[in-house]
């Protein structure tokens, strides 16, 4: 993204709970080869130019569902998931972690049981809250590297950029919870109408994506795909 907050030195778009969770726990890695295996926080960092303008920004590898999930419907050789977290986000993820400042553990203080993670996300701002001192846009997005139809190398950036400025005027939500949100609402829309149908504990690679894609257009989230060298 290229958000910027104003007024603040430091304030997370998203759940700083949940985002220490995400940074610090070991990133999972699948290789079709070895299965799935663990790596250390931040790891592979690389820069990724960014659509629309956003630019390069340095992403590192965090813990995340897809990485669990995709393999198991798709044919797949090699998967990651990566935050373009830049610098002074990871320092202080960083230093929260030194200090123990990370823990889910209560800990007693003058008396009274509190987590240290839960003082940090009671300190920091609330990010629902930021939406009117926010500036720019987030941008998510899936790279696919192999073999078009063709047979040749392709390399896909399929992406969806918002911009906060948008969903406040349009929506009173900061873009990166409203991003967040929609792309459940559409995939519980095609449940309710029976376009996607299963039984158990599926993810979103399970189904279709047809269906979901055209979805997200007519609920006015758009996305895009530009081809990149392989």
């Amino acid at each position: 993204a290229d958000l910027v907050i104003d007024g603040f030195d430091f304030a997370p778009t998203f759940s700083i709970w949940t985002t220490i969770e995400e940074c610090l726990n070991p990133p999972i890695i699948y290789e079709r080869d070895r299965g799935w295996f663990t790596t250390e926080p931040f790891s592979e960092p690389e820069t990724f130019v960014f659509p629309e303008g956003i630019g390069a920004l340095g992403c590192v590898n965090v813990e995340h569902e897809e990485v669990i999930l995709m393999p198991r419907w798709l044919d797949v050789g090699r998967v990651t998931f990566k935050y373009g977290l830049g610098d002074e986000f990871i320092d202080v993820l960083k230093t929260l972690r030194k200090l123990g400042l990370d823990s889910t553990r209560p800990v007693m203080v003058r008396g009274q049981e509190v987590a240290p993670r839960d003082v940090v996300a009671a300190t920091l701002p609330n990010p629902a809250e930021l939406g009117d001192r926010m500036r720019g846009r987030t941008c998510a997005g899936s790279l696919v590297t192999g073999l078009g139809k063709d047979g040749a190398p392709r390399s896909t950036y399929l992406y969806q950029v918002v911009d906060n400025e948008w969903t406040m005027r349009e929506y009173g939500h900061q873009a990166v919870v409203w991003q967040t949100a929609v792309h459940p609402v559409v995939a519980l829309e095609l449940l309710a109408t029976g376009e996607w149908k299963g039984a158990g504990v599926k993810g979103p690679e399970a189904f279709t994506a047809d269906p979901f894609m055209a979805l997200l257009n007519e609920h006015g989230a758009p996305w895009a795909m530009e081809e990149h060298t392989p």
